[in-house]
C-alpha cells in the first residue's frame, strides 16, 4: 500500500493531560482521509504535530517518505494547511493577502491567480478581505493552502461556521482537488454525515485515541456487525464515541486524565 502519511504511536502530553494517545494513522496517496471526532478529541493537536507546530511527546511520523524531525523543512514544503479560522490583513484585498503568502513561500506570481481560480474567487480577488462573507473567507483560506498546488493538504474543519450553501461549496471544492492535481487530503470534522460525502477513508478519534480506521465500506460492515443500519453511519460513529466515553468514565480519575 502506498501511504503518503503514516504515524506510529503518535502521542502528545501536556503536564497531566494526554491530548493524543498512541495514534497510528495510514493515509493513502491520492485519497481524502476524513479525521473524525468530537470537539477536544485531539484532531487539531495531531494536525499541528504533522505541521511541526507542536512537538510529539513520543512516537514518530513520516510524510511522503520523509521523517520527522530530521526532514522537517522538506516535509513543510510539500504541505498546504488550513488550521482553525484563517487570519487576514483586513485592509488588504484577497489577492494581496495571497501575494504576501506567495512571497514568503518564494512561489511565482501566477500561483496567486491559479489559487484564486481553484476556489472560485477570481472576480472577488480585488475586494478587501474585511468585506468578504464567512464563506469567502474560508475559500480564501483554502486558496492560501493551495498556493503552489502542494501534494498534501491538511484542513482542520474548513466548513466550520458555514451555512448549508457554504458547506456545499467547500465540500465540492475539496472533493475535486485530488483529481485536479493528484493531491492527498487530510480533513477533520466532528460530523460523519459531512465527511462521508467526500472521504475515501476515515479515522475516528476520541479522548486522543483512535477508535477506528478504515474505508467507509469497512465502517458499514462494522455497522452491520453491531446491529446498526449500514445506511446511517452517523449513528455508528456516535455509538462508538458514547461507548468509549462510558469506558473512560469507568476508569480511575488519574488514568482517565493521563492515559496511564
Amino acid at each position: 500500500m502506498n501511504y503518503m502519511i503514516t504515524t506510529e504511536h503518535l502521542t502528545k502530553k501536556y503536564k497531566n493531560f494526554v491530548s493524543v494517545n498512541n495514534v497510528s494513522l495510514h493515509i493513502r496517496k491520492g485519497s481524502i482521509y476524513g479525521f473524525l471526532g468530537p470537539n477536544g478529541a485531539g484532531k487539531s493537536t495531531t494536525m499541528k504535530m504533522l505541521l511541526g507546530l507542536t512537538v510529539p511527546t513520543k512516537g514518530s511520523f513520516s510524510i511522503d517518505g520523509k521523517h520527522f524531525p530530521e526532514d522537517r523543512m522538506d516535509i513543510l514544503k510539500e504541505i498546504g494547511s488550513f488550521i482553525e479560522a484563517p487570519s487576514f490583513y483586513a485592509n488588504l484585498t484577497g489577492r494581496e493577502n495571497l501575494d504576501v503568502i506567495r512571497r514568503i513561500l518564494g512561489l511565482p506570481k501566477e500561483s496567486v491567480e491559479d489559487a484564486l481560480e481553484l476556489v472560485g474567487l477570481t472576480e472577488f480577488g480585488d475586494r478587501l478581505a474585511k468585506k468578504y462573507s464567512l464563506g469567502m473567507k474560508q475559500r480564501i483560506g483554502l486558496a492560501g493552502a493551495l498556493l503552489g498546488k502542494p501534494p498534501i493538504l491538511i484542513l482542520d474543519e474548513p466548513t466550520n461556521g458555514l451555512d448549508p450553501s457554504g458547506i456545499h461549496e467547500i465540500r465540492e471544492l475539496v472533493k475535486s482537488l485530488p483529481s485536479l492535481y493528484d493531491c492527498t487530503i487530510l480533513i477533520s470534522s466532528h460530523m460523519l454525515s459531512e465527511i462521508e460525502l467526500m472521504a475515501d477513508d476515515i479515522g475516528i478519534l476520541n479522548h486522543g485515541r483512535l477508535l477506528f480506521e478504515g474505508s467507509l465500506d469497512e465502517l458499514r460492515q462494522t455497522a452491520v456487525k453491531t446491529g446498526f443500519a449500514a445506511n446511517n453511519l452517523e449513528d455508528v460513529f456516535l455509538s462508538m464515541v458514547d461507548q468509549d466515553n462510558m469506558a473512560m468514565r469507568a476508569l480511575p480519575d488519574r488514568k482517565r486524565r493521563t492515559g496511564l
